[in-house]
């Protein structure tokens, strides 16, 4: 396996992640377990907009600095995650992309497009319009560790204002993450992604999250 390196991309990896409203012992061990980890990762803060349809849950679409990303889930092998990067654009967005790729990513019903081309707020204006969409603010301060070779983090994140805690181990090794898992105390802990965890907050879906 080549190494891991935190920032950057390389085969898919497989993730343990849970969302609560405190891993604190659990952060503890990961910041002491951790091998030194380059600067540009310790805190990173970022502004999202999620794209939560509740139609499906097998494609995670996120806006950042203007550009959309869609990844697609792929398998889960021992209770692990495989999500596949789907498709990458930039506002504004032409219908064509719309059509063949945005929209049924969601599963939902298409909307009228009479226009070659969409800026940002005229697809969110969109999106609002449909009762089976959400766009949803997401606020994200993350600390980076690396534990067992695998890319790890503690984020404080605000769900449209609603202040949640994630924790997550990823690598394309499972074993790792196992092994990092138990480390961590985390064995047991329910094992969700982004999109699951939004729906709970927002109502979308009723269960609870991690340890409430």
């Amino acid at each position: 396996m080549g190494e891991l390196k935190i920032g950057e991309q390389s085969k898919p990896r497989f993730e343990f992640r849970s969302f609560g409203q405190c891993f604190c012992e659990a952060h503890k061990r990961m910041a002491r377990l951790s091998v030194p980890v380059p600067e540009k990762v310790w805190e990173r803060e970022s502004d999202e907009i999620y794209i939560i349809s509740s139609k499906n849950d097998i494609n995670n679409t996120k806006i950042r600095n203007g550009k959309m990303d869609i990844k697609t889930y792929v398998q889960t092998v021992d209770g692990f995650e495989q999500w596949n990067p789907l498709m990458k654009g930039e506002f504004p967005i032409s219908r064509e992309v719309l059509e063949k790729e945005v929209f049924p990513a969601f599963m939902v019903e298409m909307p009228a497009l009479t226009k070659d081309e969409y800026t940002y707020e005229e697809f969110i204006a969109m999106v609002k319009a449909n009762k089976d969409l959400a766009a949803v603010r997401v606020h994200k301060q993350r600390f980076g560790y690396m534990v067992n070779d695998t890319i790890c983090e503690v984020g404080n994140v605000l769900i449209n204002g609603a202040k949640v805690v994630t924790i997550n181990s990823e690598s394309t090794e499972i074993e790792d993450i196992k092994k990092t898992v138990a480390d961590l105390g985390l064995e047991g802990v329910e094992n969700i992604n982004y999109l699951q965890a939004i729906k709970r907050v927002i109502g979308m879906s009723d269960k609870p999250l991690a340890n409430e």
